[in-house]
């Protein structure tokens, strides 16, 4: 499995008996959340040694770097570099069970005919209670999407509803505050005009040639002064939005709550706290290689200091030309096979229901 960064651990050659002792040292971590003693390695795992030869290649394997020593605890834990180990070269995507599957497929369908950004919601929710760990989406880049057609709506006297609809079904809105009522008639000249001019053009387009694809419009004079507002608003609404933390949407963190990780209360209150940087979390899904399928950084692959003890898995999905970055994070200890097969399946059902 690919990550954002290359590992000196996928490079680095282990004898059999180390990827054994290394493999079971992961598994038994990430099922006990307890560090890792010789002779439970030795008893459980079937390897037909010693625990004494265990422990002798758990030394050797600590000195390599791939497991750490807890501080008064005979066990031992994986480190970042194990885990990219296990991910990359011993571990296998588990299948979801029919169950699983089933569930997820009701709570994606239940949103088919809703607007993109409620799917999305039901699929970092689904993917929460599935995985277990925080679901997390952030919403296609729209820069090189094209603009479909842009309506105006009267809201009140003086503010109308600008809503510009955005090929594979992508709606932006802003608000528009006017000095004074526009009549209707006025309203769908201008709506005329505008897409007109600026329909079918991409958002990175327009944004960059606004005043100018307007400038010589044939609107009434009476329009003239309602076209400029819009012209200044319009800049709102085509603005970029790839880092933009209203685009981030996050399933349920009290699954995260529940694991050992956050069981202490400064630790929760760093997840709580977590949760709330949605700016963080923008940065983190934003310019991820998913060439190779999903991608995976584990702790301090994380670029960003406050995610150096995460796991962040994820995956593209599709919306028409569009794409967007769905996943989950979650603490290190995770189960990596599981959790690679829940995020891609996700991304792939959700791409299958937006792409007509």
């Amino acid at each position: 499995m690919p990550s954002d960064n290359d590992s000196h651990a996928s490079n680095e050659s282990l004898s059999e008996r180390e990827l054994q002792v290394l493999e079971a040292v992961v598994r038994a971590y990430v099922e006990k959340a307890e560090p890792a003693g010789s002779r439970t390695i030795a008893r459980d795992y079937g390897l037909g040694v010693s625990p004494a030869t265990v422990r002798n290649t758990m030394s050797d394997l600590e000195a390599k770097g791939y497991l750490d020593h807890p501080h008064a605890s005979a066990g031992r834990v994986p480190t970042d570099r194990a885990y990219r180990y296990f991910v990359d070269r011993l571990m296998q995507p588990a299948d979801l069970s029919r169950a699983e599957e089933e569930t997820l497929v009701r709570e994606l369908e239940a949103s088919a005919f809703s607007a993109v950004e409620q799917l999305i919601r039901r699929a970092t929710r689904a993917l929460s209670v599935l995985s277990l760990e925080l679901g997390l989406a952030i919403a296609p880049r729209l820069d090189d999407a094209r603009l479909e057609k842009i309506d105006f709506v009267s809201v009140s006297s003086d503010k109308i509803l600008m809503i510009a609809t955005i090929e594979s079904g992508v709606v932006r809105t802003i608000y528009v505050d006017l000095p004074g009522g526009v009549p209707a008639k006025l309203l769908a000249e201008l709506a005329r005009v505008m897409n007109e001019r600026l329909a079918g053009h991409t958002l990175a387009e327009i944004r960059g040639s606004l005043p100018e694809r307007l400038r010589d419009s044939d609107v009434p004079s009476d329009a003239r002064e309602f076209l400029n507002i819009f012209l200044q608003s319009g800049s709102d609404l085509f603005r970029p939005t790839e880092a933009d933390e209203s685009n981030v949407h996050i399933g349920r963190a009290s699954v995260l709550a529940l694991q050992p990780e956050f069981t202490s209360e400064e630790r929760l209150k760093g997840l709580i706290e977590l949760t709330e940087k949605r700016d963080l979390l923008a940065g983190a899904l934003i310019g991820r290689d998913h060439e190779g399928g999903l991608s995976i950084t584990i702790g301090t692959e994380n670029t960003a200091r406050a995610l150096s003890d995460f796991t962040l898995v994820t995956a593209e999905y599709a919306v028409g030309d569009l794409k967007g970055v769905i996943g989950v994070i979650g603490p290190t200890r995770m189960p990596y096979e599981k959790v690679i097969s829940i995020v891609g399946t996700t991304s792939r059902l959700v791409s299958n229901i937006l792409t007509p």
